[in-house]
């Protein structure tokens, strides 16, 4: 008996989790890898939601049992970031570096857990290289005058996308499906030739830059592997980023895929339009701070379902105060069920419901409520 305790001790039974609808078995570790920032601007409400969201499987994952190794990359090697630093007069790897001192700050602030690892792009370029060499040995890339491109045609269709959808959007995000050197208007760069402007590493194909989809499969493999349980991020990122990180590494390594489960926060929105830099309708995580807690704009974020795109509204914050305060009295009462105690983990372990979870630890209050808060680190 004393040694059927000790295994269970060193190897608690993990619960089982419902992700997107379907069930999601975990391995020990899970592996989740967060789409990180590109270090340029200040942290909005649209950043926060979705890394307190990642922040939250993590955390409700544990709660089942089972132990997760978390990666969130550091874009750092961006286009856009070094036409900032630029205009700034600012080396782009030291400006790089402020700006992600402001969104850890942010980060804190808001109770999201620091990742297991934060690879920045700027110290994986090896890697990248290796990834289009891979690539190209396999037949899945090809290389002309200094630039390596994937070959991406099939990225569209195994998105779910029809090709005026799918160009449309890979223009929007600069993916430049108009030019003339591919063979295919959806094959994108894995490695790019640098002007001086732009910072250069040495490579087999001339000095250049990663792509960026590339950075980020090649920083997912590096750190985590050849296959990751869940890719988070915005849904604004499912494509073309998580598409093509998602094909490339599948393509290095011959997987047939590279995450088990996709999960992208829903869109924050502001008067109708998506919360973005390029459109300036920022709402900042450090302005909010000023007139409420980490803990209630943590609440704000979370007290919805993670994928459905929402509006904010400032009368919300205040909102979101009070039902945390409501729940810290809850908590202060006697245990209460253990039924409700159940049915808050059974909640949040199917599809992460934190309004459902919310709702039973308010009416129960006790230990249901204190669970609510442990896990959702509300405190």
């Amino acid at each position: 008996m004393q040694a059927v305790d000790s295994f269970e001790a060193d190897f608690p039974a993990g619960a089982g989790l419902v992700l997107d609808g379907t069930p999601l078995p975990l391995t020990t570790p899970a592996r989740i890898y967060v789409c990180g920032i590109t270090p340029y601007d200040v942290t909005h409400l649209g950043h926060a939601a979705t890394f307190v969201w990642a922040d939250v499987l993590a955390r409700v994952v544990r709660m089942a049992g089972t132990p997760t190794e978390v990666t969130r990359n550091v874009t750092d090697v961006d286009d856009v970031l070094t036409r900032t630093a630029v205009e700034r007069d600012v080396a782009y790897d030291e400006f790089g570096l402020r700006q992600e001192f402001w969104f850890d700050r942010s980060m804190a602030d808001l109770h999201v857990r620091p990742p297991d690892h934060a690879p920045h792009a700027r110290h994986h370029v090896r890697h990248v290289i290796a990834l289009a060499r891979t690539l190209l040995a396999t037949g899945h890339a090809y290389e002309r005058d200094g630039t390596v491109y994937f070959r991406g045609a099939g990225v569209p269709g195994a998105a779910g996308l029809d090709r005026g959808t799918a160009l449309r959007l890979a223009a929007e995000y600069g993916d430049e499906p108009d030019d003339p050197r591919r063979d295919d208007p959806f094959d994108v760069p894995l490695w790019k030739p640098s002007d001086g402007v732009h910072p250069a590493w040495p490579s087999p194909w001339g000095p250049g830059r990663p792509g960026w989809h590339a950075e980020c499969a090649a920083m997912a493999l590096a750190s985590l592997g050849g296959v990751v349980d869940v890719l988070a991020g915005g849904a604004d990122l499912a494509f073309p980023h998580h598409a093509y990180q998602s094909a490339m590494a599948a393509a290095a390594t011959g997987a047939g895929l590279f995450a088990r489960r996709g999960f992208r926060a829903g869109v924050v929105s502001v008067d109708g339009a998506k919360m973005a830099k390029s459109t300036g309708n920022l709402v900042l995580v450090q302005d909010l701070l000023g007139t409420a807690s980490g803990a209630a704009l943590r609440l704000l974020l979370l007290d919805r379902p993670w994928a459905q795109p929402w509006e904010f509204r400032t009368a919300d914050v205040h909102v979101a105060a009070r039902r945390l305060e409501e729940l810290y009295v809850a908590a202060g009462r006697k245990p209460g069920s253990p039924a409700a105690v159940d049915a808050v983990r059974d909640a949040l372990l199917t599809d992460l419901d934190v309004p459902s979870a919310l709702g039973t630890a308010l009416e129960a209050g006790g230990d249901a409520a204190r669970l609510v808060i442990g896990t959702l680190a509300l405190q």
